[in-house]
């Protein structure tokens, strides 16, 4: 990838808006992986706002992921994004051999490229033999694939006892029945999850990297004092502790990942996988499904490189599942 080479994401809707300036308003934006129905934001102080974050509010944040994910409060390190923590983790490091299982979210190849590592792209974990560090998005993006949880920490220990690095990415674990690997962290592993796309709070920016305590205090440093905002902290860890609100949001989406993979088979589709939170689809006529549901203002995410490939989010509500069937029929 060359050095300033834009990469195409979902939820651009300006995007989608100069592709078909006919599409009717409001859109209907199918083109993240973001749980459409958000968590009910609690009501906040003021102070959230106009002060700067305490010490003990981030700690009481670190405490909240740690329950969550199962992990120690000291391998914890909370970011404004996991897209920071991506583009952190490259500066941490010496020049290095960087494998990427591939194809995936592509801003981790982009920034350890930037960071000046050697990057490859591989199919299989065995395809990374003699590099120093792996990166794995688990379950992937934009096909939901699933490496084994003992394939990965075979990696992770193999590459530990060499001063190596396994990076996976779990950004879409936390309603998935694979099992994450926060628990498990200590030399040669990282890992990282998103807290938007769970609780539909993608505009927050909240992430978090679990590492072993002397790499997750490095991260912390890195990213400077006061890098998660006083909003962000008050809601991530009232979100994070609310066990009920999220195995009931695990089942309700289960549900409409299944109910928008029979309407996508009805239209002639073929589900090559995905999770929860988005479905990716083979189409016959990808290029021309696409046009159809972006002139009826419905925005979903295509690949160029796979033109027949599309990937849906979940529509928010009654409206706009009626709106997609009512295109896909």
């Amino acid at each position: 990838m060359g050095e300033g080479t834009r990469i195409a994401h979902g939820g651009d809707l300006d995007a989608a808006r100069r592709l078909f300036p006919a599409g009717p308003e409001p859109w209907v934006d199918l083109s993240t992986g973001i749980n459409p129905v958000p968590y009910p934001c609690p009501p906040l102080e003021a102070s959230a706002f106009t002060r700067l974050p305490s010490a003990a509010e981030l700690t009481a944040l670190r405490n909240a992921a740690a329950d969550a994910y199962g992990a120690d409060p000291a391998t914890v390190a909370a970011a404004p994004g996991t897209q920071i923590l991506i583009e952190t983790l490259p500066r941490l490091r010496a020049r290095s051999r960087v494998a990427v299982l591939s194809p995936t979210y592509a801003e981790h190849a982009a920034a350890w490229t930037r960071g000046g590592h050697h990057v490859v792209a591989v199919a299989d974990l065995s395809g990374a033999e003699g590099c120093d560090v792996v990166v794995v998005v688990n379950p992937n993006n934009p096909d939901g694939r699933i490496v084994p949880a003992g394939d990965l920490l075979a990696t992770a220990h193999a590459l530990g006892r060499r001063g190596g690095l396994l990076v996976v990415d779990e950004a879409f674990a936390d309603f998935e029945p694979a099992g994450s690997l926060c628990a498990e962290v200590g030399p040669g592993l990282v890992v990282l999850r998103s807290f938007g796309k769970t609780y539909g709070l993608a505009g927050l920016r909240l992430g978090f990297a679990l590492a072993e305590p002397a790499l997750a205090l490095r991260i912390a440093e890195a990213l400077g004092p006061w890098a998660v905002a006083g909003p962000a902290l008050a809601i991530g860890r009232t979100a994070l502790r609310d066990r009920s609100w999220r195995e009931a949001a695990r089942a309700a989406r289960a549900a409409d990942a299944a109910r928008l993979d029979r309407m996508i088979g009805r239209a002639g589709g073929v589900v090559v996988g995905g999770t929860s939170l988005f479905r990716t689809a083979d189409f016959e006529d990808g290029p021309g499904v696409f046009r159809r549901l972006g002139e009826a203002g419905i925005y979903v995410r295509r690949f160029e490189a796979m033109p027949h490939r599309l990937r849906f989010g979940l529509p928010a509500d009654r409206g706009e599942w009626c709106r997609l069937s009512r295109i896909l029929r």
